[in-house]
């Protein structure tokens, strides 16, 4: 059987999926009124027979037999519009994302150079997504920005194609338990959603531990996947496991905010390029003594010309800067009533049971001051932050809900030198537009730089912006190693 592609989520008719819920439904309504009769009625009156006899004994097992039958066939079909209309209802908002981002990839310019090129999209291999730029050059040059927008759709399209098909599979798989192997003999097994598939199997990957990577992209979808009420059974005995598999990950487009210095390398370098290289290995050398030990890490990795990533320590940002730990409070602050609200309404939803939700702000940039942060400043500059959490609720002890949000801070961007900056610090001075020089001449090398802070815990207040933000988990390196949630997305 061939694998699930990106054609046939696109194309898929969800119409006759629709159509099937609807008639399952009415089958569901006409079943439970027979149910009524059956049991209410026929079966109520043959039990207060006061008739005896071979007749009596016979006719009073068959109408109670019968009567069990048509309560098994409306449990199946009860459990079979369930399964449908929880497949019809992620299927649809599968198809819708992926034709967003497919829209979204298309459009623009077809100058592979602009800072919205635009994109092809169709079937890779075995599942997967293909993204390749309109523009075909000769040299084959992509730019960062474009490339790193190539993989954010191909990821991101190639993820939702997995998610289709594991969804299809756990639709085929309830059905096929729901009907049992007797053709004669209904009422198998109830099966009120998809979680009844999908749960069993994230709490088997979310507890097996050092998942590989396949493992841990399906943990991520089904977590998405799941209904609220059972993402908080996983998330109260799996947390470790769930942080793990990187269920914190920002969705949002984590890309290059502009293309940089050009191509590494485009030209040969001069006397001039030489000196810069000399001068900014100098302050690479000495930077740590000023108290600049980040600026001279990243600017070291910057002319060791190897373009590899580098990781952010989030929480060592968060630790040296007042202002960006202030300006991640400020995003929680602006968003924790609404998360607040959703989640205390599928709380009630839930019959006043645990739930959890994910949430995310959107990308926003922060610029460090070179005056109070000259560390951060030299070092990154400016980068992209978001956050992302779980928010649950539970009742306490009085039956009263109690919302938490455990969140990460997150954090990305690409080290380049615009050609307009400079350094211009004690007894160095790079003139302006010479750092940048270095990787057109290809003596220095552009790379991205991401990271994440430790995961974090705080009780959401009645009131936004009230309560007490925990401290980051120090220096280290990084980070802490259903269907009705509205707005959800990736």
């Amino acid at each position: 059987m061939a694998k699930f592609s990106y054609t046939d989520l696109i194309e898929l008719n969800l119409g006759k999926l629709k159509s099937a819920v609807d008639d399952w439904k009415t089958m569901v309504d006409d079943l439970a009124g027979l149910k009524t009769m059956a049991t209410d009625g026929l079966q109520a009156k043959a039990n207060a027979a006061a008739w005896k006899g071979a007749n009596a004994t016979v006719t009073k097992k068959f109408v109670t037999a019968t009567a069990k039958e048509i309560g098994d066939l409306h449990a199946e079909a009860k459990s079979i519009h369930a399964v449908l209309d929880d497949a019809h209802t992620e299927l649809s908002r599968l198809q819708k994302l992926a034709k967003a981002l497919t829209s979204e990839a298309r459009s623009g310019s077809p100058d592979i150079e602009s800072n919205n090129p635009s994109l092809l999209v169709f079937d890779g291999k075995g599942g997967t997504v293909r993204v390749s730029p309109m523009e075909c050059r000769v040299d084959g040059y992509i730019p960062a920005r474009a490339q790193g927008l190539i993989d954010y759709y191909a990821e991101n399209l190639t993820d939702l194609v997995a998610h289709a098909a594991e969804i299809d599979k756990a639709a085929r798989d309830l059905l096929r338990k729901s009907h049992g192997k007797s053709p004669h003999n209904a009422g198998h097994g109830k099966y009120p959603s998809l979680d009844a598939a999908q749960l069993p199997r994230a709490m088997k990957l979310a507890a097996q531990g050092d998942s590989g990577k396949e493992e841990k992209a399906e943990l991520r979808r089904l977590w998405r996947s799941l209904s609220p009420g059972a993402r908080a059974e996983l998330w109260e005995k799996h947390k470790d496991g769930l942080k793990d598999a990187g269920i914190f990950g920002p969705t949002v487009k984590r890309i290059s905010p502009d293309a940089g210095s050009g191509r590494h390398g485009a030209r040969e370098p001069g006397v001039r390029e030489r000196l810069t290289e000399a001068e900014m290995l100098a302050f690479a050398g000495g930077g740590g003594w000023l108290g600049m030990s980040d600026a001279s890490r990243y600017l070291d990795h910057y002319l060791s010309n190897d373009g590899s990533p580098l990781e952010i320590s989030v929480d060592k940002v968060m630790d040296d800067s007042d202002d960006f730990k202030e300006y991640t409070e400020e995003l929680i602050k602006s968003q924790q009533g609404e998360w607040r609200e959703k989640a205390l309404q599928e709380f009630k939803n839930n019959g006043n049971r645990p739930v959890s939700i994910p949430v995310e702000t959107g990308a926003n940039g922060y610029r460090f001051d070179q005056d109070d942060d000259p560390n951060w400043f030299y070092a990154i500059g400016s980068a992209q932050a978001n956050v992302t959490g779980v928010v649950t609720v539970k009742p306490d002890d009085n039956g009263d809900p109690k919302v938490d949000l455990d969140y990460q801070v997150n954090m990305w961007d690409r080290y380049n030198w615009s050609k307009g900056k400079g350094i211009h610090i004690g007894p160095i001075s790079v003139p302006d537009g010479q750092p940048a020089s270095l990787h057109e001449t290809g003596l220095a090398k552009e790379f991205d730089v991401s990271g994440n802070s430790s995961v974090l815990h705080r009780e959401l207040a009645d009131t936004p912006g009230e309560g007490t933000f925990p401290e980051p988990e120090g220096p280290g390196l990084g980070r802490d190693g259903g269907r009705a949630d509205p707005d959800r997305q990736l």
